[in-house]
């Protein structure tokens, strides 16, 4: 098995779903695309996986240390590890998503805060000359759009990263660090209405006011958001045998 999902969120039904979106937005079959959940188990030994797609979560890396569960915190140590190792070009090449760049970016020395939250539904996306001239990213529309739902983020990349996507109102949208690690901002892998679906799940988690899901959910329908799955299928196709 060449490509791996972690999963780290709390909620199963969410984390089937999620698994779903990145499979079917990299265009892998279930065989092509293994699972792990990292909420309850710690990280298995990667040796035979080529690539790693990390989901997204409810958590946050700024929640006060006192607040976190013991499986929070243990997963935020393991994909801490994961991302160092990625950043110095060893195991597989990773792709962190959501939550997961607040993870690798302190992991990396960056600095996460809740002062670059971004309201739920579709954003605006920049990429970057640096951005354009990437395996990955290089192939996308100068600006697009993508769908986001957090509560913290970073104005600037960590140290050795190199920005490949911006917006005015969360500065790093997507990063690369040597050419194995990759972090985006926003989610890359639902349709518009698997992510009404997942806000269903998070509608009384502080996103955005509950009475408002008709309102949010008919924005984010009406939203293009084709751009952001082509990250993932670049990524399976660069680092994995899938094509």
């Amino acid at each position: 098995m060449a490509l791996l999902y972690v999963c780290v969120r709390p909620q199963q039904g969410a984390a089937a779903a999620e698994y779903e979106s990145f499979r079917t937005a990299a265009r892998v079959s279930e065989a092509e695309l293994d699972r792990h959940d990292l909420v309850r188990a710690p990280m298995p030994r990667l040796d035979d996986y080529d690539a790693v797609f990390v989901g997204g979560s409810p958590f946050n890396v700024t929640d006060p240390e006192s607040t976190k569960t013991d499986a929070q915190r243990r997963l935020e140590a393991d994909l801490a590890r994961l991302a160092v190792a990625a950043a110095d070009g060893e195991g597989p090449a990773v792709l962190f998503t959501c939550y997961g760049i607040g993870i690798a970016t302190r992991a990396l020395g960056g600095e996460v805060s809740r002062a670059f939250p971004e309201d739920t539904g579709p954003t605006a996306v920049a990429v970057t000359p640096e951005g354009r001239e990437d395996a990955v990213f290089g192939g996308l529309a100068s600006r697009f759009f993508a769908l986001t739902a957090h509560k913290e983020g970073s104005r600037e990349v960590p140290p050795g990263a190199v920005l490949l996507a911006t917006n005015d109102g969360c500065p790093v949208q997507a990063y690369r660090v040597g050419d194995r690690l990759y972090a985006t901002q926003f989610h890359p892998e639902p349709t518009t209405a698997a992510f009404t679906e997942r806000m269903a799940v998070y509608r009384d988690d502080g996103y955005f006011e509950s009475r408002d899901y008709d309102t949010v959910a008919g924005r984010v329908l009406a939203a293009s958001v084709t751009e952001p799955m082509r990250i993932l299928r670049e990524f399976a196709r660069r680092f994995t045998a899938v094509r």
